[in-house]
């Protein structure tokens, strides 16, 4: 980043989630002057620490990926990712509960890939070598879209970059995630099972471009990973680092505007009070934050307010997080599909109406983190897929029945008396995600679909601004944080 008004240079953050607290690292380590702002009471984001009676809990993400991809950014700094949190590799990864007319299914996922293709051969003779070659093949395609996954992006020109090249044979616009499994496997329960991490980017597999097949590969190549204590744990830890690196962290305050000279940045208002600043870092949902922190007339072209109301959003989430007493048998991870899945899908993407039969995943950390609730409890987190708030649903009034659905479905994996064990529970629902600055509350912001990808989602720096910056989830390259 340039600047003009001093030697050193003045930035301020705007949110404390993954990709605010490490850009805040890297730039306080590289000398500049650093305020991170979050209105939120401690950092996080979305992924901040919940606490009910001792009990805690990641208010969003869970699943930890590639941390690898972390450690290049704490050691920049001068901190090896070892040295600052503790990592538990989770083998299973999860547990996959099929229902319905595919036939019931429960099937333990591992990084051990001879392992899991022996357990799908066993589901379906030859989807296991399948499985192999799919492993092959996304570790080639992997290699050839990384440049096109870590630069940005700005136009149709740099995708024809000699280095962008490899990644070509690998877009297909006509060919969705499911569509490429089905050429693949044969059994209906393997290919959702190497599909579901569509939901990840808040799309069905049957609309998610191919391309991203890649993420199951991920999971398999890399493992998928448990931080102590939580993701909000190890979201606490930067913020700690960021401190440690000189950063003025200022939590509870959030930022009403960005402020502008022409076209150049010079500070953010919070509380009614102007901070001066040389450039400004967003790290807000990227649509609520072009609405309503960057005046209308200075946005990027393709951004009004029309404009962004146009576009397509992810599904939202139903989320549960209860205090139990007792112990829960249950691995660290559980995902439940839906009797009917492309049923249920259609009710979020197509739809937009809550299922009546809704797929489900839960998170139980305590048999490997037992920080995570007081001894001899269980602090169990519930998520359902459903669709944003562009559906005329009435969230307060669903909240019983998918209490009731979780119920049954726990009292399917073997949990009969769930209901007189929660001892506290806090709610939040699509409204509530809209509530907490999330547009629609989509909470995995604006869809992936190929009219909506690389330069078509907001830039890393603001086209026709300067000193304007976006990072994080809904811009380009996608997701700070695997």
């Amino acid at each position: 980043m340039s600047h003009t008004t001093s030697s050193v240079p003045r930035i301020s953050v705007v949110g404390a989630g993954p990709g605010g607290l490490t850009v805040a690292m890297l730039l306080a380590a590289s000398g500049a002057d650093v305020t991170l702002w979050e209105a939120h009471d401690r950092v996080g984001g979305r992924s901040r620490r919940i606490e009910i009676d001792g009990h805690g809990f990641d208010c969003g993400a869970t699943f930890f990926m590639m941390p690898w991809v972390l450690d290049e950014i704490t050691r920049a700094c001068g901190y090896p990712l070892e040295s600052l949190h503790h990592m538990d590799r989770l083998d299973p990864m999860y547990r996959l509960v099929f229902r319905g007319d595919l036939g019931d299914l429960t099937l333990d996922t591992t990084q051990d890939l001879q392992e899991m293709a022996s357990r799908l051969d066993a589901v379906c003779p030859g989807d296991g070598q399948a499985f192999l070659a799919f492993m092959k093949e996304n570790r080639h395609k992997l290699n050839a879209m990384t440049p096109v996954l870590r630069d940005a992006v700005r136009n149709p020109l740099d995708l024809v970059k000699l280095r962008n090249l490899g990644a070509a044979k690998y877009i297909k616009p006509w060919e969705s995630v499911y569509d490429n499994l089905s050429k693949r496997f044969s059994d209906e329960r393997v290919r959702l099972s190497m599909s579901f991490q569509s939901k990840y980017l808040g799309m069905s597999p049957f609309e998610c471009p191919s391309i991203f097949t890649i993420l199951p590969f991920i999971e398999y190549e890399d493992g998928v990973w448990h931080p102590q204590g939580g993701i909000n744990s190890l979201l606490a830890t930067l913020g700690r680092t960021c401190e440690e690196l000189g950063v003025d962290v200022r939590t509870g305050s959030p930022v009403e505007s960005v402020t502008y000279q022409g076209r150049r940045a010079t500070g953010v208002v919070v509380d009614g009070v102007e901070h001066a600043c040389d450039h400004v870092v967003l790290n807000a949902d990227a649509t609520w934050a072009m609405r309503h922190l960057i005046p209308e007339g200075l946005r990027p072209r393709g951004w009004s307010d029309a404009e962004i109301g146009k576009k397509r959003y992810s599904c939202s989430t139903w989320m549960s997080y209860m205090a139990i007493e007792g112990e829960l048998d249950l691995p660290h991870h559980t995902i439940c599909f839906s009797g009917d899945y492309r049923r249920n899908l259609q009710d979020i993407t197509t739809d937009l109406k809550a299922s009546e039969d809704p797929s489900m995943y839960f998170c139980n950390p305590v048999p490997i983190d037992p920080s995570m609730a007081p001894p001899g409890m269980s602090s169990l987190y519930c998520l359902i897929p459903t669709p944003n708030c562009r559906a005329d649903v009435d969230w307060a009034a669903e909240g019983p029945r998918l209490r009731e659905k979780i119920a049954e479905q726990l009292e399917r994996l073997g949990i009969s008396d769930i209901k007189d064990r929660i001892i506290g529970e806090k709610i939040i629902s699509p409204d509530d995600w809209q509530a907490d600055n999330i547009h629609l509350g989509a909470t995995f912001n604006i869809a992936h679909n190929l009219g909506q990808m690389l330069h078509r989602r907001p830039l890393h720096k603001l086209n026709g601004l300067e000193s304007t910056w976006m990072v994080g989830g809904g811009r380009t390259p996608d997701r700070v944080f695997p």
